[in-house]
């Protein structure tokens, strides 16, 4: 583990970035290699055995609060080296299962992104108020390769991730790419409040050719049992397990509040890189267990043949297109926000300028919180 601390004279913020560039020797001293980002108001790891980013949480530095990291998912012990997604980690080249000839050929579920060790082409660099980091991957079956920037603002909660998809290949290919973060205990617990501005939606599980039948609209939830929820809640009955929705409007978001820890994650982007945001429950008798808060370019859980088949849903496209040669740039924003213990939720997120605000669910007049973006900006 090499540690790099910003001389003082570039900032007043203490920002501390440490970094495990040498996967080898770190294998043999059972650590995962990875980066971890670390400025006054926060701190975000990512995982090269995967390219997850497993841990986004506040620096509470000179208080009693507890550090809750809203990510703990799959989290893998430190002995364990292989690469494999948690937390937040992206699907690419699909997203859900591979055929069944391509999965024979070792095509894993959700693509190979998390499933291949990530190069950090640059070391992270620290400048006023930005702390900056690039990193790159390829994926041998998909015949694709990602060019991944990551900028964390320095006195703020808040990140910007850009990632760059190339075909190397000599034939153009249609693909998927999906944000896959996931909250899970202890943020995620009953009182745990998931909002977004999706529109009309529909259960995964439908079958062809009307898969969106029922249709319902967020946040109602209705399986194909006909089985209703309120998806804005996770109690013991995870059903529908798996709910997609169109985007309304140009920029799309999502967020997870648990007021009891006084805090919520939030994630936003342009609904031209992601359309569809997607909900995943997991719960048991004993409560809430995982809650996926997935944003992506395609609202359909299939594998490509069944994708090419139906084609659009809602007049949206299910997959996209990259020619020979050929390189897309998509970003997405995330954030930590602390909420009092009476927090109801987000009705919507509002642009302020550079910024942005929460607007608060409910009756009445509703309140505001302020999302620091240090700066940074959704390209």
């Amino acid at each position: 583990m090499h540690r790099f601390r910003a001389a003082p004279s570039l900032f007043a913020l203490s920002v501390s970035v440490s970094l495990s560039i040498c996967p080898g020797s770190l294998a043999a001293e059972g650590t995962r290699p990875g980066v971890l980002l670390e400025g006054s108001a926060a701190r975000l790891h990512i995982d090269l055995a995967g390219g997850a980013i497993g841990r986004f949480e506040r620096v509470t530095s000179g208080t009693a609060a507890p550090v809750v990291n809203p990510l703990d998912w799959g989290t893998p012990k430190s002995t364990d080296i292989a690469p494999h997604g948690h937390g937040h980690f992206l699907c690419l080249d699909r997203w859900g299962p591979p055929s069944k000839a391509e999965g024979a050929n070792g095509m894993p579920y959700h693509g190979e992104a998390a499933s291949v060790t990530w190069r950090l082409d640059q070391s992270p660099t620290v400048s006023a108020d930005t702390i900056t980091t690039t990193m790159s991957a390829r994926l041998p079956l998909a015949g694709l390769a990602i060019r991944r920037t990551v900028r964390l603002a320095a006195g703020s909660a808040f990140y910007v991730v850009r990632e760059e998809v190339s075909n190397e290949g000599k034939l153009g290919r249609i693909y998927n790419m999906v944000q896959h973060p996931t909250i899970a205990p202890p943020f995620l617990d009953p009182t745990t409040v998931v909002d977004c501005n999706g529109g009309r939606g529909f259960a995964q599980g439908g079958s062809m050719p009307n898969p969106e039948t029922p249709t319902t609209r967020w946040p109602r939830g209705v399986d194909q049992d006909g089985t209703k929820n309120d998806l804005r809640h996770l109690g013991t009955d995870p059903r529908p397990a798996v709910s997609s929705f169109a985007i309304d409007g140009d920029l799309g978001w999502v967020t997870a509040a648990t007021p009891r820890h006084g805090l919520l994650i939030g994630y936003l982007w342009r609904t031209r890189d992601y359309p569809w945001v997607s909900l995943w429950r997991n719960a048991d008798k004993s409560g809430p267990s995982a809650r996926g808060l997935e944003f992506g370019t395609t609202g359909l859980h299939q594998p490509f043949p069944i994708l090419t088949r139906k084609g659009r849903i809602f007049d949206l496209p299910l997959f996209d297109h990259l020619d020979s040669g050929e390189t897309t740039t998509r970003s997405y924003a995330s954030f930590l926000v602390q909420v009092p213990a009476d927090f109801r939720g987000v009705d919507r997120i509002e642009s302020r300028g550079t910024d942005w605000v929460i607007v608060e669910h409910g009756p009445g007049v509703p309140r505001r919180f302020p999302i620091a973006t240090g700066g940074l900006a959704i390209p």
